[in-house]
């Protein structure tokens, strides 16, 4: 058995349900840091993958490479990371872990001569633990690439660790759909959105759906009163971003890994209102590591679909997980803190 092969007979309602992929978390140490940084590993020899970015402020690393035009036919591993820009330092540390591992783009006869293709995006959560320089580096990347596995933990870890929505503390989530081809579409969102993850007049979570308990009036208003403090004191303009990975074992072209990135989309726009705005970089990365005939059109609708239920899913988990926190850097309930389990 390889690193990468793996024994997974129970579905975990994770992006791990896909075979092969891992998923790793790494926190910038330190009492005033909140930031860190998920790593996505594809199996070996890498996933066909694409992107899609409708944010207005987004910050990433190696998107064009997965342009279906351009050279790079599969890559090893996607990183989401929080730190804004300087946070993409942290792809450097997950390159130099595929590298010792002769991974990547083959530009010479030996093994070793590769050069690993790692996109990344990042979050904005710069101070929000209190020091505005602890952000990921390379060391953060490569912990995380370190951290890997099939168990994928969720709620404020991660790229997640320092993630708000709303003024609401958010974080990683991570969920899966089983489709009756036998193929699976699994999803991993960092949360952190200028808008909003909840109903404002009722206080449900938008991407929930089938029956909903809705939160006792009283405990919504003293919920909302609580949000509208957090936001007052935040006073600059929010900074966010919310980031998606959707993998699939479903043989996909380039093109029609493409469509996915661009259609799972659709999950954030259920789930978190209003998405892409000017202050946002959502953006999505779609993989697939299905081998075979491409798909009939009507097979890849049902990828693309579960797609987006899956990050839709993924989100309110990630809500649900979260910690609030309260600290130099602010303080930012969580849902359940404020309505409950």
């Amino acid at each position: 058995m390889t690193e990468h092969q793996t024994d997974r007979p129970v579905r975990a309602d994770s992006i791990t349900d896909v075979p092969g992929f891992l998923v790793g978390h790494a926190c910038v140490p330190g009492e005033r840091a909140l930031s860190g940084t998920t790593v996505v590993l594809a199996p070996a020899p890498g996933a066909v993958a694409a992107v899609d970015v409708r944010g207005g402020g987004p910050g990433t690393r190696e998107t064009d490479a997965l342009d279906p035009r351009n050279v790079v036919e599969r890559i090893d591993a996607v990183v989401l990371t929080g730190g804004s820009a300087y946070g993409l330092d942290a792809a450097g540390g997950v390159m130099a872990w595929l590298e010792e591992r002769g991974r990547g783009v083959r530009v010479g006869p030996e093994p070793h001569q590769v050069v690993p293709v790692v996109p990344a995006a990042c979050v904005f959560d710069l101070g929000r633990g209190g020091d505005w320089r602890a952000r990921p580096d390379a060391a953060t990347g490569r912990a995380a690439a370190e951290a890997a596995g099939t168990e994928a933990a969720q709620g404020s870890v991660g790229a997640g660790t320092g993630a708000v929505a709303g003024g609401l503390k958010c974080g990683v989530g991570t969920a899966s759909v089983t489709l009756a081809s036998g193929a699976t579409v699994g999803a991993l969102v960092v949360v952190n959105a200028a808008g909003s993850v909840l109903d404002p007049e009722t206080g449900a979570l938008y991407g929930l759906t089938g029956r909903i308990d809705y939160p006792e009036p009283d405990v919504h208003a003293a919920a909302s009163k609580r949000l509208g403090e957090v936001l007052a004191a935040a006073g600059l303009p929010p900074l966010n971003t919310t980031l998606a990975v959707v993998a699939t074992d479903a043989p996909l072209t380039r093109p029609q890994a493409q469509k996915l990135a661009g259609t799972s989309h659709d999950g954030l726009a259920r789930a978190i209102r209003p998405v892409h705005l000017m202050h946002d970089g959502d953006t999505v990365f779609a993989l697939a590591t299905g081998a075979g005939e491409p798909l009939s059109p009507v097979d890849l609708n049902s990828v693309l679909a579960a797609g987006a239920d899956a990050v839709a899913r993924a989100i309110t988990k990630a809500v649900l997980a979260a910690e609030g926190v309260a600290g130099p850097g602010g303080a930012f309930p969580s849902y359940r803190d404020l309505y409950g389990s």
